[in-house]
């Protein structure tokens, strides 16, 4: 039995959106459904990032929105970018497990009213060993892996310049993309220092944002309205330390837990890093996109900077990343976005940003400790 992904929808990303999260996952539902032709009393099940199923926008809530009249399944798994892809795999095996019959995943956040920072100023360990000396925050932590990537393999500003630029690249063939100025290697170096060597535009946008994804049987999935597109291989890695210990206590620190979600992902799909023709991987940080190529395969260890150095993930080059422009120049939806952009150029609906005779991509997700990565095939 296979499962497909047969609709997918994604309100238009804006900086500040004034409704609930509650209220934008509930559109990006609407759009998925229509998208794929299945009313919303049909749907029987939901998975989603564990923040977001518990606190932003339930189960229950979301399903009485939609006019779910039977929830039999509800499912959440792991945080960030891996809960958000993770809970596509827990989609898959609700459905193959006959625990539904059809299944919506979403994510939503409204960054705007809070602060990224403000998740780890939670934690009492950060608050208490790490913020007192300066090791606090997102970008800074990136950096240290940048740090430490260049002093292990070397690592240029012009090798991390080249992910945003790629990225930027792909947004403006994306009319939707928050992001959309002109961007060359003079802008970005003259772009300010975050964190060294990490500069704004190495670090991912900050907005509100929602994105759905309906999934089915495939033998159903064949008499939607749009293509079906194929869950071929799932995948979920975790590192064994906490989310607390991840970036001070991890023992393989340039080693993500994507080697063993995309190892995972590829042996169950029967495809390996070679037959893929569009990756979306998730960015929040350049850094964090060499580090999963490498983990993925796509480049070897301490040779991913100058993979993307050479142009192989811009428009025209070997490998296309991120082809919507990504959390970097598209709209930080957490992963979610990147789910949304894999079906469409598997459905050759991308118009300008549309990759010629995309067949299969591969979609990770990141946080922190745990990983999760998907493949993904048109319907052969």
């Amino acid at each position: 039995m296979t499962v497909s992904i047969v609709g997918v929808g994604e309100p238009t990303p804006v900086w500040r959106d004034e409704r609930s999260t509650l209220a934008l996952v509930v559109d990006a539902i609407r759009l998925a459904l229509g998208d794929a032709g299945i009313d919303g009393t049909e749907v029987d099940g939901f998975t989603s990032e564990a923040q977001t199923m518990l606190g932003r926008a339930r189960p229950d809530e979301v399903a009485k929105a939609i006019g779910a009249r039977n929830r039999r399944f509800s499912g959440h798994v792991s945080i960030a970018g891996s809960g958000v892809v993770g809970a596509i795999e827990q989609a898959v095996l609700a459905l193959e497990a006959g625990l539904a019959d059809v299944v919506v995943s979403y994510y939503g956040l409204s960054l705007s009213r809070s602060t990224p920072y403000s998740i780890h100023a939670e934690d009492p360990a950060k608050a208490a060993f790490e913020m007192p000396f300066g090791y606090f925050g997102q970008p800074v932590y990136f950096a240290m892996l940048a740090s430490r990537y260049r002093y292990e393999f070397g690592l240029t500003d012009e090798q991390l310049g080249a992910v945003p630029l790629a990225a930027r690249a792909w947004a403006q063939r994306t009319p939707d993309a928050l992001v959309r100025d002109p961007l060359d290697m003079a802008g970005y170096l003259a772009d300010r220092v975050v964190s060294d060597p990490l500069r704004k535009l190495d670090c991912c946008l900050v907005n509100d944002a929602a994105a759905a994804v309906v999934l089915t049987r495939s033998d159903r999935a064949r008499d939607a309205r749009r293509p079906p597109v194929i869950v071929a291989g799932t995948g979920f890695g975790t590192k064994p330390v906490t989310e607390s210990d991840y970036f001070t206590q991890n023992p393989q620190f340039l080693e993500m837990a994507s080697v063993d979600s995309g190892r995972r992902a590829f042996a169950a799909a029967g495809l390996g890093p070679a037959d893929v023709d569009v990756a979306e991987i998730y960015d929040c940080f350049t850094m964090s996109v060499i580090l999963q190529l490498e983990d993925l395969g796509f480049a070897a260890k301490g040779e991913g900077a100058a993979f993307v150095a050479s142009g192989a993930i811009a428009p025209g080059g070997s490998l296309p990343v991120n082809t919507h422009g990504g959390l970097l120049s598209h709209s930080y939806s957490v992963g979610a976005g990147h789910v949304v952009e894999a079906v469409r150029q598997l459905r050759h609906e991308r118009d300008a940003g549309q990759v010629d005779a995309a067949e299969v991509a591969a979609v990770t997700g990141l946080g922190a400790m745990d990983h999760a990565t998907l493949i993904l095939t048109v319907d052969r």
